[in-house]
């Protein structure tokens, strides 16, 4: 996602929407890590603001509690340029500022200590950019419920949360301490934002402060504002808050529909480990938009319809047996929100497991040849257009593929390990070992290959790193069936089941032509286990 936006959520064929490939000074001062973002970390935010729905305005700061990294004199946080800035205050005082289209460079009198703990309050206003189409295009949606009642949500995530409200706009930074979100909104409506509700309060001027605390790590594009008139719907179940905001007048269909989380959690939990964030509760906010993977405030909006706004991406029937949204959102909580890329060019480890959730939660609840049968049904959105790892440092996220082609990925090397309980044990240990954690693609590469005990480095960079998918190629002669794989990757191996004279064969490919012990009347009657291996054939 980048300046047209592609939310995270959707393995839903957007792939050629993707960012271009001509980069700017704004690119690299909102994708890099220069002196000024790194010698800083988070600590905590306090986000304060008011939104007037008439005016679509937004004004308030946002304090930001950091500790120096390196002793400095200057930090970059983020703004996006539309947006005034009113003053930056620190110790009482206002501190100069340069901007350079969203980045905002504030210098200090003296320098940061390294180790002291700080905090800056930026004051800021304006009108923040409108969605046209959220969550594909960053912005806030300023609508109206059935009732006329203004109906407000935002999603940012690739665009820039810098976009309504100031911070250090990179992944690779969550606040160690959480954050807390204060936001009036006319009397008669309420916000739902991340986290714990801690109260609200009014005051006095037509406006209703309504109070919500994070107490984990949470990325800057999750945070989040939805604003209507809500009923609150609280459940509770095997120890985890589960609390759904949805409109006045869907009440009552939310509490039947949303059923749904209770075997879910059942699943992903046993599946990718305990839910990353019970001291912030888990919520569904019904949103404007399609929905957003908002950390404990999972933005909904698939109007309580199975599937995909009532219909299958993957063509099976399969993908109605679920609510997508609820299924697919809920699973970035362990794969975008606990584990998060450091740069959006490693999206594919936010994305290629949360789209392969949808197939864990259709075996766990209606077996394995339904998911089966939905995770090949992705293939057909699958463009294979670029590599799925983009440009790092430039904000660019690569390919959609990432969703579609990433679960037919990891299903692939499912295959490849050959032995579910196995593979089982590793998804869950990878989970549960970068918990809450900015990783790299290196990360998750190794630690697989580690767990596995086999070297599957070729496998994940033939995948991600090029826009071709693996081709099997195949030829007989007398004496036997020959195999190779060819690829990008040089020195590629990889094993691939195949069927011939009615007998399964799994054979260790490599780019070098081998050899079968057996032979075959016509090399068309070989046939290759593509339900399990997400690879083409070619039968010369």
């Amino acid at each position: 996602m980048r300046k047209i936006a592609i939310a995270s959520l959707l393995c839903i064929g957007l792939q050629n929407i993707f960012a271009q490939e001509n980069f700017t000074k704004r690119d690299s001062l909102h994708g890099g890590l220069r002196f000024e973002r790194t010698s800083y970390d988070v600590l905590h935010y306090d986000l304060n603001i008011k939104v007037n729905p008439d005016e679509r305005f937004i004004s308030g700061y946002n304090e930001i509690a950091f500790k120096a990294v390196e002793e400095t004199n200057k930090i970059q946080v983020d703004l996006f340029e539309n947006m005034k800035i009113d003053s930056i205050i620190f110790n009482s005082k206002k501190l100069p500022y340069k901007r350079e289209f969203d980045a905002v460079f504030i210098s200090f009198e003296n320098p940061v200590l390294k180790n002291s703990q700080q905090k800056i309050r930026v004051y800021y206003s304006g009108n923040p950019i409108v969605a046209k189409r959220a969550p594909w295009d960053g912005g806030f949606v300023f609508s109206k419920d059935q009732n006329g009642k203004p109906w407000i949500g935002v999603a940012v995530q690739g665009t820039g949360a810098s976009l309504w409200y100031p911070v250090k706009d990179s992944q690779s930074d969550e606040p160690d301490n959480g954050a807390t979100i204060k936001i009036a909104v006319p009397n008669g409506l309420m916000d739902v934002s991340n986290g714990r509700f801690i109260g609200s309060q009014d005051l006095k001027n037509g406006y209703t402060r309504w109070d919500w605390e994070v107490k984990n790590p949470i990325n800057n594009y999750d945070i989040t504002a939805n604003i209507g008139d809500y009923a609150h719907i609280h459940d509770h179940y095997k120890g985890l808050d589960l609390d759904y905001y949805v409109l006045s007048y869907n009440e009552e269909i939310a509490k039947k529909h949303f059923e749904e989380v209770k075997p879910m959690m059942d699943c992903f939990q046993s599946k990718f480990g305990n839910y990353p964030f019970p001291e912030d509760g888990y919520k569904l906010v019904e949103t404007p938009y399609l929905g957003m993977e908002h950390q404990s405030a999972v933005a909904y909006g698939n109007n309580f319809k199975q599937g995909y706004k009532g219909s299958d991406l993957s063509g099976t029937g399969n993908g109605l047996l679920f609510d997508f949204i609820t299924i697919h959102e809920s699973g970035h909580e362990w794969f975008g929100n606990s584990i998060t890329s450091k740069d959006v060019a490693d999206m594919w480890i936010h994305e290629s497991f949360t789209c392969y959730s949808e197939t864990v939660f259709l075996e766990c609840q209606f077996g394995i040849e339904k998911a089966m049968a939905y995770v090949n049904g992705l293939k057909k959105n699958v463009q294979n257009d670029k590599p799925v790892i983009g440009k790092y440092g430039v904000n660019n996220e690569g390919s959609g593929d990432m969703y579609y082609k990433g679960a037919l990925m990891l299903n692939t090397i499912r295959s490849i390990i050959n032995e579910d309980t196995k593979f089982w044990k590793v998804l869950l240990d990878y989970s549960n070992h970068f918990r809450h954690q900015i990783i790299e693609t290196k990360d998750a590469v190794d630690f697989f290959n580690a767990e596995t005990g086999m070297y599957l480095t070729p496998v994940f960079n033939q995948y991600l790193r090029y826009k071709n998918i693996p081709i099997l190629q195949l030829r007989k002669n007398k004496k036997a069936v020959e195999y190779r794989w060819v690829t990008d990757e040089p020195d590629f191996e990889m094993p691939v089941e195949i069927t011939a004279n009615h007998k399964n064969f799994r054979l260790n490919a490599s780019n070098k032509w081998q050899s079968t012990k057996f032979t075959v009347k016509n090399i068309k009657d070989v046939t290759v286990a593509q339900n399990r291996f997400y690879v083409e054939v070619q039968k010369l």
